[in-house]
């Protein structure tokens, strides 16, 4: 079912987007999680270190592939919020094709580079075959992540954000399920990880397709549409490219900060790990809202309602910030609880380099927060650039820090880069964010004089 966001109340229309969006982020992160618990409690600290030196190269695909599939979707939200339902076609369909490329050429390169990146990044030797093993099955199901997310933006850019809800459910439930029966049962160990998640990402995203040929005539294609239009492929690569660019250049920071991260050894890399899965699970609600104001800009933009954007944003960023502090206290009360369900011992290491990475960073998660609200409202209507350049701040933050703090500060110095990393990417967001909007306001005045 679609959904307009154009009329009525901006607040209620961004919390009844937000919530069934953020049940599945929450539900995606579980799965997540409980391939980390397992790993941890059952194979051991060398196993959940393995797993985790490759969080970032797992970001670095998934982050390009979400990064363009949301811009893809862009084009599908403006030209529903301007009630142009032959664009929404046109624009669907050379989004399928541009990912069906986009699913080669990703896959093809992650394989070949992954040994290299692992090595690059200083991965110990007593983790490398496992971390290897997992990363490349993880890789060679690329073709689910991309059509997974690359429906569930066109569904979330036509207003509808319980649909793949429910499908994250019934991954989650099935990848717990294959979690159990390869790590524990069939002793497939790491790669049991990675092939529980590849399967039930992939039954996502049949899913998807199938309640779109069922329920969404809007999208209901003919051999008109498939006709590759030079303009919609501009349009989308020109939004899609810079915001994929964006997460890839994030990604690459996280990658430099697991280089110097793997210098302290598997004891601080699982700690980092565990601490970090914590982390991603608080914020949901913060990645939620960005998805929320991508949608709710896009199709504004489109109706000529910059009026609604501004006052989404404002009441978003309140939002966000009442959010982001209730997620420090959780952190900071119940961190070090959380960390012990990723090993089967009581490895006091672990737990207090975990419990001290997340005492430091949720002071900064306000301006963690407001970075998702203010880079993806940019992006919904049409700015890319600037959030692409925030990333290259965020990286440069993070490498800086990364290489330097630690000389003195030890693993604090680690801790830090990710602050100093949110710090720099969020000050260009919102000064770009009111020049930007104040352009677009006085283009509207001068077209209606």
């Amino acid at each position: 079912m679609t959904k307009d966001m154009t009329t009525g109340s901006p607040v209620k229309l961004i919390l009844t987007f937000s919530i069934p969006l953020l049940i599945g982020n929450i539900f995606q992160q579980f799965y997540s999680m409980v391939d980390t618990i397992i790993v941890g409690r059952y194979l051991g600290v060398d196993a959940l270190a393995a797993v985790g030196s490759t969080g970032a190269m797992a970001f670095l695909v998934n982050g390009f592939v979400i990064g363009l599939t949301s811009g893809f979707a862009v084009l599908v939200s403006q030209r529903f919020g301007a009630n142009d339902d032959e664009g929404v076609k046109k624009s669907f369909a050379s989004s399928l094709v541009l990912s069906s490329v986009m699913t080669i050429v990703v896959t093809s390169i992650s394989m070949a580079s992954a040994k290299p990146l692992l090595e690059l990044m200083n991965t110990p030797d007593n983790i490398m075959t496992d971390s290897l093993s997992y990363i490349i099955i993880i890789y060679a199901g690329n073709i689910a992540i991309i059509f997974y997310n690359m429906l569930a933006s066109i569904l979330r850019a036509l207003g509808d954000s319980k649909t793949p809800l429910y499908f994250l459910i019934i991954a989650s439930i099935l990848n717990v399920i294959l979690d159990i029966v390869f790590i524990v049962n069939f002793n497939m160990g790491v790669a049991g990880a990675a092939y529980a998640t590849i399967i039930s990402q992939s039954i996502s995203a049949i899913l998807c397709a199938i309640y779109i040929v069922k329920k969404f005539p809007i999208l209901k294609l003919n051999k008109n549409h498939w006709k590759i239009r030079k303009t919609y492929v501009q349009k989308q690569l020109r939004i899609g490219v810079p915001m994929a660019l964006q997460f890839s250049i994030t990604a690459a920071g996280a990658m430099v900060l697991q280089g110097a991260l793997n210098n302290f050894g598997s004891k601080i890399i699982a700690s980092y790990t565990a601490a970090s899965k914590v982390q991603q699970l608080v914020m949901q609600p913060a990645v939620t809202f960005g998805v929320a104001m991508a949608t709710y800009s896009g199709q504004n933009l489109g109706a000529g309602r910059i009026d609604r954007i501004k006052e989404g944003v404002k009441k978003c960023s309140i939002i966000s910030i009442l959010v982001s502090i209730i997620s420090t206290i959780i952190v900071v009360l119940f961190g070090g609880t959380f960390t012990k369900l990723f090993m089967s011992g009581n490895d006091l290491d672990v737990i207090y380099y975990a419990r001290h990475y997340l005492n430091t960073v949720s002071i900064f998660y306000i301006p963690l927060g407001l970075i998702f609200i203010y880079r993806n409202t940019l992006q919904g209507v049409g700015e890319s650039f600037v959030p692409m350049m925030a990333g290259f701040a965020e990286m440069i933050a993070r490498t800086v820090v990364a290489f330097t703090l630690p000389l003195v500060l030890d693993f604090t110095g680690i801790a830090l880069a990710d602050p100093a990393a949110w710090l720099a990417a969020i000050i260009p967001l919102m000064i770009t964010y009111y020049k930007r909007i104040n352009i677009i306001m006085k283009e509207k005045q001068i077209s209606i004089q």
